[in-house]
């Protein structure tokens, strides 16, 4: 990869970072509005165990698939152009769900279809921190970005309280107007960084020679299962809670903000870990305590306090894994093709976070418990250790050794 412009110093890459991370904040916070609604749209519209895990699933694979066309015309227009198109895009799904769109089934499913555009806006802001700031530092900007993935923390700490305060439509018309503001002045404040590489061979073409980098592969599997993992949990974690521990809707949201809010502190130190150590040592680390926490609450402890141990691990081991795996792809995609690994990559992540809810949903219908769940995730985790451990970490010394030797 090229380094960061010369121009890119002084104060500005810091505020392009800042609003990067605020714009991928908020458009989480609408992108993840169902989630803590989803036990009072089962109560109220009569929806089955499965029916609900499909209705919080939707955004998510929906703002999964997205990201591919979504990253590919960032390298080409930049995210000066992407971060206000899809904050403003986002508005019209937000707006219907909360006016119109929470009689019935069918009329949330299609809110929530469009509603995945704002799971999109991550594709945007990888290529764009990127450009900013020079290799050594990317690992870091690119964690701290990806920090504002605590916009779904938001949407839990808030929604239940809002709808409960101001009536259903409140969290949505409330969500509307600070997408409104921030689309008007990521407009006007947010510039491209100087000399960015620009991608301008056809859609078509960048996507076939994307596919053909073994970076793009390997990254969508560590991806799919560290940020897949976090998706999963923070859209499932409050129906697993009130299923399988009898908690209360309100204190499962809370307890899901803090899985949230510590995965996304993780988030930046794995990173800023990557910066140093290198972004293969900690994925091994990461998984290899995923492996150990998922098959501590396959088990089924008490939630206090081996439960909550388990868990805030977890949340901090997935965390940091999202934050290494972009570290590696900040360091080893070719420049003009950032967005479009970032594209596919994301796009491994949230179809991560899609499969399980669904399974998750499924498994306890059928055995009246999460443990079965529980247990395939730490073999998919003891799976992807073995793979960061031979075949990314052989890819990874490689491609150092082509570096030096340049």
């Amino acid at each position: 990869m090229t380094n960061a412009p010369a121009a890119a110093v002084g104060r500005t890459p810091f505020l392009m970072l800042g609003l990067a991370t605020l714009g991928f904040a908020l458009n989480f916070w609408a992108w993840a509005l169902l989630s803590p609604l989803g036990p009072r749209y089962k109560e109220v519209l009569g929806l089955s165990a499965a029916q609900q895990a499909l209705l919080v699933a939707v955004p998510v694979i929906v703002g999964s698939l997205g990201r591919i066309p979504v990253g590919a015309l960032t390298d080409r227009f930049g995210g000066r152009v992407m971060f206000p198109l899809i904050s403003a895009a986002t508005i019209v799904p937000v707006l219907f769900i909360g006016v119109a769109g929470q009689t019935s089934l069918a009329a949330l499913l299609a809110g929530g279809f469009f509603l995945g555009i704002a799971g999109t806006v991550f594709a945007v802001g990888v290529p764009f921190v990127t450009a900013w700031f020079p290799p050594d530092r990317r690992g870091l900007a690119i964690g701290i970005f990806g920090a504002g993935m605590g916009g779904t923390a938001i949407s839990a700490l808030t929604t239940v309280n809002l709808v409960k305060a101001g009536g259903a439509a409140t969290p949505f018309l409330i969500t509307a107007v600070v997408l409104a503001v921030y689309a008007v002045v990521a407009w006007l404040v947010l510039r491209d960084a100087p000399g960015r590489t620009v991608a301008t061979a056809p859609l078509a073409a960048r996507m076939a020679a994307t596919l053909r980098l073994p970076i793009t592969w390997q990254a969508c599997v560590l991806y799919a299962v560290a940020f897949g993992g976090y998706v999963a949990f923070s859209v499932y974690l409050p129906a697993y809670l009130q299923s399988g521990y009898g908690l209360e809707q309100a204190d499962a949201s809370y307890r899901m903000a803090g899985f949230v809010g510590l995965a996304v502190l993780a988030r930046p130190a794995g990173g800023w870990l990557s910066d140093r150590v290198g972004p293969v040592p900690v994925l091994t680390g990461v998984f290899a305590v995923i492996v150990m926490m998922a098959a501590v609450q396959a088990l089924t402890p008490g939630l206090m306090p081996v439960g909550t141990i388990a868990f805030l691990t977890m949340a901090a081991a997935l965390g940091a894994g999202s934050g290494a795996t972009f570290a590696l792809v900040a360091q080893v995609a070719p420049a003009d093709k950032v967005g479009s690994v970032t594209g596919l990559v994301g796009a491994a992540g949230g179809l991560g976070g899609f499969v399980p809810p669904l399974l998750m949903g499924f498994i306890y219908g059928e055995l009246g418990s999460y443990g079965l769940g529980l247990g395939l995730l730490a073999v998919t985790a003891a799976a992807t250790l073995a793979l960061t451990v031979t075949i990314v970490r052989s890819a990874a010394a490689r491609h150092r050794t082509a570096e030096a030797m340049r």
